[in-house]
Order: structure tokens, then sequence, then C-alpha cells
């Protein structure tokens, strides 16, 4: 039963045997020893996680797309007719500001009559996300930084984990970058149904990695509001854009997906 809601230095790199951790938990987050995983996911039902859809209220599940079956956690769309720009998020109940997000995944079936064509094979993790009971009822996507998870078509090379930035900017390379979406450097191509891992490691308003099999896919640094989106402009307060913390929420843009597992490590000093 869903409840609801309670209120960057870019370089690719080769294979690492390990990425240093960042440090400084808040005090604020659920308490997580070093190395202790903590399931956002339970394996059973929606707790803990709230939908919003583009056009329709805070909570309210539209067509049923994210649900549990067979343990895993899925976004499917086999009461949908066909795609209209109802963007979906869901939203886990906590904001985390230093952490390691680690997903286990599958882009699967066919993409819904009418999505974009952008969107096939096309999931993502929201990180440092605005609340969602922020959001306008038409809003098409959280102000937040985008972990794209992106499947092959069967034969041309794809990216995955790129960085998007819906209401936000990042620097790399001690540069602002306000491209919309930067495409990773180090390919990995994910055809088919293949079970993915991936991981991001979220240091605060400092650096954020995205990695697969110990790999730096990509990594930048200041992730910040961007004062020139409608919708950013509503949660800028004073001069400081920096996105230390936020809520994290998965995809829902017109292809099926299945999470078999979502666990999230608190990282401390």
């Amino acid at each position: 039963m869903l409840k609801p809601f309670t209120l960057f230095i870019a370089t690719a790199t080769l294979a690492v045997s390990m990425v240093t951790p960042c440090a400084g938990a808040e005090p604020d987050q659920p308490a997580a020893a070093n190395g202790t995983w903590i399931q956002l996911f339970n394996g059973k039902d929606l707790d803990g996680w709230t939908p919003k859809f583009r056009g329709h209220e805070l909570g309210e599940n539209y067509r049923n797309t994210f649900r549990v079956e067979n343990g895993a956690l899925v976004v499917s769309y086999d009461e949908w007719d066909k795609f209209d720009s109802e963007f979906g998020h869901l939203f886990y109940k906590d904001k985390f500001s230093h952490y390691r997000l680690r997903v286990q995944y599958r882009i699967v079936g066919e993409q819904v009559e009418n999505g974009p064509p952008w969107a096939l094979r096309n999931n993502g993790m929201m990180l440092h996300s605005q609340p969602p009971n922020t959001m306008d009822i038409n809003q098409n996507f959280p102000v937040s930084i985008e972990v794209q998870l992106l499947g092959g078509d069967g034969e041309n090379e794809r990216a995955s984990l790129n960085a998007c930035t819906p209401g936000t900017n990042i620097v790399m390379d001690g540069k602002l970058i306000t491209d919309h979406c930067i495409p990773a450097t180090v390919k990995k191509t994910f055809h088919g149904d293949q079970l993915v891992t991936a991981e991001m490691e979220v240091c605060g308003g400092d650096v954020i990695r995205h990695i697969v099999d110990g790999e730096v896919m990509m990594e930048y640094e200041k992730p910040q509001l961007d004062p020139k989106d409608a919708d950013a402009k509503k949660l800028i307060t004073g001069e400081d854009l920096l996105l230390r913390e936020g809520y994290i929420a998965i995809q829902a843009e017109s292809h099926p997906t299945v999470f078999e597992k979502i666990e999230l490590m608190v990282l401390e000093p």
C-alpha cells in the first residue's frame, strides 16, 4: 500500500578496484554503520514510496504503473493504451546527503505506444531531488540530478549512466555545464533484458560518481540549481545554489523496467 509522502570534477577513468568514499553523513539521516546497506525497497510492497505523475495529484499511482511483482519493483505499462507525456516518478520518503546508492535493474519489454523516441529503453535515478510535494501538478520532472539507466537496441553502442540535469547544472573540469544531458565518456552498452548493477556515490554538494562493476563511468561536482530554469527558480531562496541533499526517485518515462534491488549506504566520517 502506498503511503502519503512525509514531510563535479569530470573525467572518464579506467576500471578501478576501489572508489574512495566521501564522508560526512548528516546527523538527521537514518543511522547506519559503515558498510551497512539500508534496503529502500523491501521486496514486498511500496511502503515508503510515493508516486507523482504529470497531470495527477501526488500519491496517485496512475494506471497502476508502479507495482511489486515476484519480489521486484516494476515500472509497468500493461494497463496503458498510449503515452501522453504523463511522466512519472516514485519518491522514497527520506532525503539523503552523503551516501552510496546501489540498484539492480533490467530494462524489459516494449515501449508503450506514443512514448518519446529518446525514452526507448530509458529509466533513471533522480538524486538530490526537490520534495515531490513542491512540484507543480503539470511539472514533467523534479528538479534534480538524473543518472540515466539506458539499454541498447541490440545493435548500436549506447552510453549508460549519463547525467541529465532537469532544473540543475553541474561542474566538470572546473567549468559550469549547462547542457541538459551529458554522456558518459566510457561506454558500456546493455542490450536485452540483462541484469545491471549500477552504483551512485553522492558526496553532498561536492562530488557525484556513476559506477558500474567498479568502473567510474562519470564523475562531476557542485550539483546546483539553475537560476534560469522556471521550476528551479521557485526553490531558490538566496544566493547559494548548491544542492547538498535531496530525495531519491525512480522514473517512469514510457519503457517497462524491473528493479530487483534498491539499497543505500549512508557514508559517515
